[in-house]
This record gives structure tokens, C-alpha cells and sequence, in this order.
């Protein structure tokens, strides 16, 4: 598998990153949904984790900023460019596009709630979409109205909650190991 480090996505060109790149790096069934996220730092780390993690596709919803943009390139060091990606005008339109193509879809909020469950508990299945929302106020209530689960990351200190990127990235390796169990061994 193509594995390039740092300073080498830095340096690739649109015209460098072609079907043979993103044919070589292996897909997983998960999809990122990002409802109204406004740092333009936190869009470009969660392309990072979705490549890290090969992820589908990276949904940008309502206020998120896209690519092209000098702050999510820089943040994203060019994943960008590998990531696949679409714009949607909100996260409930994203979703509810995405279940018309995705069957059997599973759609996990990742946002604290008193339905929420502990991420770590979840029992997680591919394909699945994971919805992170807007730094302050969270992911939409329409979207959590049609989530089949939200999770969350329990806080012990006294701050409320941690950066939506960090939270992503915990669930999506959690995930992960919770779907790689349930494959058959070869």
C-alpha cells in the first residue's frame, strides 16, 4: 500500500494525486459527516483522519468551509486532494441523500446527550456514517431526531467536552475495532 509521509502530501500536485493513488489506499465503509463545523483547522484534521482511517467520503455541511481553502490544506496536508468529498447545504439533506445510495446505513452521532450512550459500548456496523456537529452548539437536533445511536466521550475534569476532531478520531478508532472483530478470519 502507497504510504507517504508529511512533507510528501505537502509537495504533491492536484495533477501528481491520480486514480492509481486513491485505487492503491484501501476503503473502508464509513463516511464522515460534518454538520456546520466552522474551524477551518478542524476541517482539515478531519481529512487527515478520514485518509488515516479510509474513510469513504467527507461531507461538508452548512457554515463548513471547503477546499480550496489555504487553512484546511495546510491543516489537512493535502489530503484534501485524496479524500473524497461533497458539500451539502445541511447535514440532514447529507444523511438523508447518503441512505438512498449507502443501504443498510448506520447513522452514529457523535454529541453529548441523555441519549447517549458511551462510545466505547456501541456496538458499531459497516456501512456507517459518523456526524460531528458545530464547535459550540453540536450536532443539529433534526440530525440526532434521525441518528440510530448518538455516542459520547464521558468528561472527567471540568472542562465539557473535547475538540470535535479528537472526539471524531477516538469514536472512528473505536469503531473500527469494534467492525474488525466482527469480520471473518481468514
Amino acid at each position: 500500500m502507497l504510504k507517504l509521509n508529511a512533507a510528501q502530501l505537502r509537495n504533491l500536485q492536484s495533477s501528481a494525486i491520480n486514480a492509481q493513488t486513491k485505487r492503491l489506499s484501501k476503503k473502508k465503509q464509513i463516511y464522515i459527516v460534518l454538520d456546520n463545523v466552522l474551524d477551518t483547522y478542524n476541517i482539515g484534521s478531519v481529512f487527515r483522519l478520514a485518509d488515516a482511517v479510509g474513510a469513504q467520503k467527507v461531507i461538508l455541511c452548512g457554515g463548513s468551509a471547503t477546499p480550496p481553502n489555504p487553512r484546511i490544506k495546510k491543516a489537512s496536508i493535502n489530503t484534501t486532494e485524496i479524500v473524497d468529498w461533497e458539500y451539502r447545504d445541511s447535514a440532514l439533506q447529507a444523511i438523508q441523500q447518503l441512505k438512498t445510495v449507502v443501504k443498510e446505513l448506520q447513522v452514529v452521532a457523535i454529541e453529548q446527550s441523555p441519549q447517549a450512550v458511551a462510545y466505547n459500548q456501541f456496538d458499531y456496523v459497516e456501512p456507517v456514517c459518523f456526524v460531528v456537529g458545530h464547535e459550540s452548539n453540536g450536532v443539529s437536533p433534526e440530525v440526532l431526531k434521525i441518528a440510530d445511536a448518538i455516542v459520547e466521550i464521558p468528561m472527567f475534569g471540568i472542562n465539557i467536552s473535547l475538540n470535535v476532531m479528537v472526539s471524531l478520531a477516538i469514536v472512528l478508532y473505536q469503531a473500527i475495532a469494534v467492525i474488525d472483530k466482527q469480520l471473518p478470519k481468514d
